[in-house]
């Protein structure tokens, strides 16, 4: 897994750490993810200058100045253990039901060796990895399956990694679907009782919900762009211990990345700990909720620096107030604007929305035909 090679990477006092990943994409999007010595992903300086490099004609070295590789037999194994010893020693998952769904992917073998060793009693999804169905309707992005597995089965508890294990969802016994932001809600709670939480990082689309919740304890909470580096990088920032996304990835004090089993693993001692199945737990956090729309729109970040434009979405957040949350940005890899709203009302979420989307695509339209407004 992605977080495993963070943890070797760091403790091999390797020089970098190289994973070959689609993360929670399709095995054709396989691409390479690096981390520095300390464990780290690398900035975005250093990726890209990687990437020019790349680009530029190369003079290979003979076969004899390549050195040797070695492989690390352990490597299993110390990971394995190494999740282990960030769960309580004095606790033990024995009684309790899991369902883990693997993603086809590479958690497939660890996980069920970490909470199966702990005393879980175990169901399995997604631990049949062939290289081409990884995160095929299995995992993180599509829960479906697990929520359908947890009822079936009676499961305490299901637990849903992503294709390289650095994101997870919770599925808890009534079925109900868990996500990042909520997660990290329960890990927050837990360790601002405990006098270890001086403030949490989120991304600019972590629920609204979430940060009134957390200001009511007295804990600050900072909006990251989307992404676990930067995530990362803003909890080192302003020393916060904990920071995460709502798709899942959580970042803990005990690794450098995101890591699927060890959040797992620190919900689950919460349960432990407190006696409260997952369902209780979780009482009292309502979401406010979310309304996503994209429009097709090419140019977006210049439609979005004209004046009429920043009108228009002022409008917008005028309606919602103080209690709604509005956020347009272009889409980062596609010819798209997307626009999420949160308010009280799911019909206040859609209403907000929906007018403004079309709003921006008629300016859009407009622009195309007529030019820019003066």
């Amino acid at each position: 897994p992605t977080p495993a090679i963070a943890y070797l990477t760091r403790t091999l006092r390797a020089d970098a750490g190289i994973v070959i990943s689609a993360s929670h994409n399709p095995y054709q999007d396989n691409g390479i993810k690096f981390f520095s010595g300390d464990g780290y992903k690398l900035p975005d300086a250093q990726e890209e200058a990687i990437e020019a490099w790349m680009d530029r004609p190369m003079t290979l070295p003979a076969s004899e100045r390549l050195g040797k590789a070695r492989r690390v037999d352990d490597a299993v194994g110390r990971y394995v253990e190494f999740c282990k010893t960030t769960f309580p020693a004095d606790l033990n998952l024995r009684g309790m039901h899991l369902v883990l769904d693997c993603a086809h992917g590479a958690n497939y073998k660890v996980a069920p060796m970490i909470f199966g060793e702990l005393g879980a009693t175990l169901d399995l999804l997604g631990a049949e990895p062939n290289g081409i169905n990884i995160n095929d309707q299995v995992g993180s992005t599509h829960p479906g399956a697990l929520r359908a597995a947890v009822l079936r089965t009676g499961a305490d508890m299901g637990i849903a990694f992503d294709g390289d294990g650095d994101r997870l969802l919770l599925v808890d016994d009534q079925g109900e679907l868990i996500d990042g932001d909520e997660i990290l809600w329960l890990l927050a709670r837990d360790m601002c009782q405990n006098g270890e939480l001086s403030g949490v990082v989120g991304t600019v689309m972590t629920n609204l919900a979430l940060e009134q919740a957390l200001a009511g304890c007295g804990v600050p909470m900072v909006r990251a762009p989307v992404g676990d580096r930067y995530v990362l990088e803003a909890m080192r920032r302003h020393g916060y211990p904990l920071g995460g996304e709502s798709s899942g990835h959580i970042i803990t004090p005990a690794n450098t990345t995101g890591d699927g089993i060890l959040a797992a693993l620190r919900i689950l001692a919460i349960l432990r700990r407190t006696g409260e199945a997952l369902a209780a737990l979780r009482e009292g956090y309502r979401p406010f909720p979310q309304v996503l729309k994209s429009v097709r729109i090419a140019g977006a970040q210049s439609l979005l620096d004209q004046p009429l434009a920043r009108q228009l979405i002022a409008d917008a957040e005028d309606r919602l107030g103080c209690a709604g949350r509005l956020l347009v940005r272009p889409s980062g890899t596609e010819p798209l604007l997307r626009v999420m709203v949160e308010a009280a009302s799911a019909d206040m979420a859609a209403d907000v929305a929906v007018t403004l989307t079309a709003e921006l695509a008629k300016l859009a339209f407009a622009s195309a035909v007529q030019g820019p407004p003066n």
